[in-house]
């Protein structure tokens, strides 16, 4: 070590002092000196070293630190996640599950199932939603699993929203009527004569008697902007057991018949599954009927009646109906646009219209369902422009007219059997305010009624002979 004098130290010092920066700690220690054999002082100095900052090293240490602890706790975080997720996990398999059987099987929708859902699905939407906002930056996982309880959310929402429309709606109704049922089985009179059974296809009766409350199918494929329409069952003597539902709304116009569905089956119309949709160009009006595998309907700005082959959706045969008006002239008050009426009973295909030599009265024609060719004609005296609808039941013309926005009359009959006009009145409810077509089928003897967009089911009660 070498020794300095104390002069020369304080004039070193002070050089130093005046060219080096000051930091904010200082310069250099004070220690302790001592003397010599000699008598020379001499002390120790350590100067710092300013190149290396020590300052610096011993925050990044505290820092590092606090991130090794907080690392540890995001950790601990993580493992918990990573067991709740795969719990989850599981739970997702099995809703899923169940909702593919839901699907295939329409008559285990409960409102509990889809409670219990929404449940399940929105304590994984929460935690998933936790995770996402603990985890810092993206997680490719997380962000999966989150699109995927999203995507389940939706899914249950859409099958409850279509449930509600058919299953549990039909299964409300069906209790509300029971209800009503053993209310009146209660109170009703013990003189009042029983419900006689006549079979399908059979006309010993002497016509209808009553009708039933509505049965509300659905709303038709197409929404609630197309209000007309007409829809039906497959009738045929040949295939009675045949079951075939067929749904044929217009266009919004309210005029052009430019799509269609066939149905092989009641639950199957209900889910809107299986179904087989076609284009036709074009028909007019909602005065179509289905009859052996045919559909009929009035050809778009014509006169003519169309013979369309449901197998290969073909027009095979289009034939004139002499003297009918069309163009909108004498429809039915209400409905537009349906100058011929078709319609099925017990004995086959008939149609309903006007002539300008009937001066608007309703004129019932029997047609042969092969050529189209008119069989019979009647000219009855009732206007056809104050008729809201008309459909036949064993040859006799049965027209309805409105009461209210709720109620609907079948007010009026001719019997082609015998020539025969009658009045009678039968009230009918409805769901809304305008019918814009009546389709009786001999084979469940239910009118198919298309009520604003609505497809309704109503049920016919006959009198006996003995009873007219």
């Amino acid at each position: 070590m070498k020794f300095i004098s104390t002069a020369a130290l304080f004039l070193l010092l002070q050089n130093a002092a005046a060219t080096t920066p000051r930091p904010n700690y200082e310069a250099f220690t004070n220690v302790t000196g001592s003397k010599d054999d000699r008598g020379v002082c001499q002390c120790s100095v350590y100067l710092p070293d300013t190149t290396f900052p020590v300052y610096r090293m011993e925050a990044l240490e505290l820092t590092a630190q606090k991130l090794s602890k907080k690392f540890e706790s995001e950790l601990s975080k993580v493992s918990k996640y990573t067991q709740e997720i795969e719990i989850y996990e599981k739970r997702i398999l099995n809703l899923t599950s169940r909702i593919e059987h839901m699907e295939r099987t329409s008559v285990t929708y409960t409102e509990l199932d889809f409670k219990l859902m929404r449940l399940e699905i929105s304590e994984m939407e929460k935690l998933v939603t936790q995770l996402k906002s603990t985890l810092t930056g993206s997680n490719v996982i997380v962000e999966q699993l989150y699109e995927e309880i999203k995507n389940l959310s939706l899914m249950v929402n859409e099958l409850e929203s279509l449930d509600k429309h058919n299953i549990l709606a039909i299964r409300r109704e069906i209790q509300a009527l029971q209800s009503k049922l053993q209310e009146c089985e209660a109170h009703r009179n013990q003189s009042t004569p029983p419900v006689h059974y006549f079979p399908p296809g059979s006309c010993g009766h002497g016509g209808i008697v009553n009708i039933s409350q509505p049965y509300m199918i659905q709303l038709n494929w197409r929404g609630f902007s197309h209000k007309w329409g007409a829809w039906g069952r497959y009738s045929s003597p040949l295939y009675p057991e045949k079951e075939l539902y067929w749904v044929a709304p217009l266009n919004t116009d309210g005029r052009y018949l430019e799509y269609y569905r066939l149905h092989d089956s009641y639950d199957n119309l209900l889910l809107f599954r299986h179904s087989n949709q076609f284009r036709i160009q074009y028909g007019e009006g909602s005065g179509m009927a289905v009859y052996n595998n045919y559909m009929y309907f009035n050809a778009h700005g014509s006169r003519d009646m169309s013979k369309l082959d449901l197998n290969s959706n073909n027009v095979v045969l289009r034939k004139t109906l002499p003297g009918a008006v069309y163009n909108n002239r004498f429809s039915y008050a209400g409905v537009s646009w349906q100058d011929l009426d078709f319609a099925v009973d017990e004995s086959g295909l008939w149609v309903i219209y006007s002539t300008e030599a009937s001066t608007g009265n309703i004129v019932i024609s029997k047609l042969n369902e092969t050529s189209l060719d008119v069989i019979s004609t009647w000219e009855t005296k009732q206007y056809r422009p104050s008729v809201s609808n008309a459909f036949i039941v064993c040859g006799v013309l049965y027209a309805t007219r409105p009461v209210n926005t709720r109620k609907e009359e079948i007010f009026y009959t001719y019997d082609t059997n015998n020539g025969r006009e009658g009045r009678i009145s039968i009230i009918v409810d409805k769901m809304l305010e305008t019918i814009q077509s009546i389709n009786y089928c001999p084979i469940d003897r239910r009118l198919y009624v298309y009520n604003d967009a609505y497809l309704i089911r109503y049920d016919l009660t006959f009198q006996p002979l003995s009873a007219v």
